[in-house]
């Protein structure tokens, strides 16, 4: 009898020891698992969870239904301060795209207020604050904005190749392309960069200036270049141009030229990081 009460109690207890490692097993499996759920979420596209699901999105505007590039039609005006009232300090023409900063209602009519890059070559040229008037010539948009990376994306099969013969730009995803399409390369004594680079930056817009030291002497001011896709750090990049038509031929100062529907479409379909081929 004390035997068999003494078995019950080791039986018990060895139950009891099971049960109980059992249950640290199941919560430490469980939580593991919960883990790489997570993991998963964030890095392949599945149910993103708080941490990772906010993507900040900025405001940009974009010119359409305005003046041609060489100024034929009504073309957006950018005045010093929100209302009709106030000078006008440039004519926008259509591909322009600009980043907004706020914005204020007047008389029904929103006024955008214009946020220019920290970082211009001349900032005396921009004194004091702009706006654009929302307009059926101005479409309001979100983007996410500027997008950096410092190596190339191994695992993309991505890549941009410019034939500077040919003046034409293709895009590929590994044999199957994407964009066959004219663009305008740089002049002779502003050349484009040959070589094999990558994409290091995207921004939907971009105030660029001229002239530019030991490349060019011309002058030139043209806010809201669109589309911008930096391959060199000496300032090469692929972009939209609204300030002319003559794709197909050397016309830049060393960046890549598209028309600016072009240029969209190919600034949508890169991600930063792939490479970029620039070849004779």
């Amino acid at each position: 009898m004390k035997k068999t009460q003494r078995q019950k109690k080791v039986f018990i207890g060895a139950a009891i020891f099971v049960i109980t490692v059992l249950v640290i097993l199941v919560f430490v499996l469980g939580k593991s698992e919960k883990k790489e759920i997570s993991n998963l979420a964030a890095v392949d596209g599945g149910v993103p969870n708080k941490a990772t699901s906010t993507v900040e999105m900025f405001q940009y505007i974009s010119i359409h239904n305005g003046c041609d590039w060489n100024g034929v039609g009504t073309c957006v005006n950018m005045r010093s301060g929100a209302g009709t009232q106030y000078p006008v300090v440039m004519q926008l023409r259509n591909g322009v795209v600009l980043k907004v900063k706020d914005s204020v209602e007047i008389e029904g009519l929103t006024w955008y207020r214009i946020a220019f890059s920290t970082w211009l070559r001349y900032p005396e040229r921009v004194k004091g604050d702009v706006y654009v008037a929302g307009t059926e010539s101005v479409e309001l948009f979100t983007d996410v904005g500027d997008q950096e990376v410092s190596r190339v994306n191994a695992s993309s099969t991505k890549r941009i190749v410019v034939d500077i013969s040919e003046q034409m730009v293709y895009a590929f995803d590994g044999d199957v392309i994407f964009m066959k399409e004219p663009a305008s390369t740089g002049l002779t004594d502003t050349p484009t960069p040959r070589g094999t680079f990558f994409i290091f930056r995207k921004t939907p817009s971009r105030y660029m200036q001229g002239p530019i030291p030991e490349v060019s002497d011309q002058y030139y001011d043209l806010p809201g270049v669109p589309w911008d896709l930096y391959f060199t750090q000496g300032g090469a990049v692929i972009h939209g141009a609204y300030w002319h038509d003559q794709f197909s031929k050397p016309w830049s100062h060393g960046c890549v030229n598209l028309p600016v529907a072009t240029a969209k479409k190919l600034y949508q379909w890169a991600d930063v990081g792939i490479p970029v081929i620039v070849q004779n």
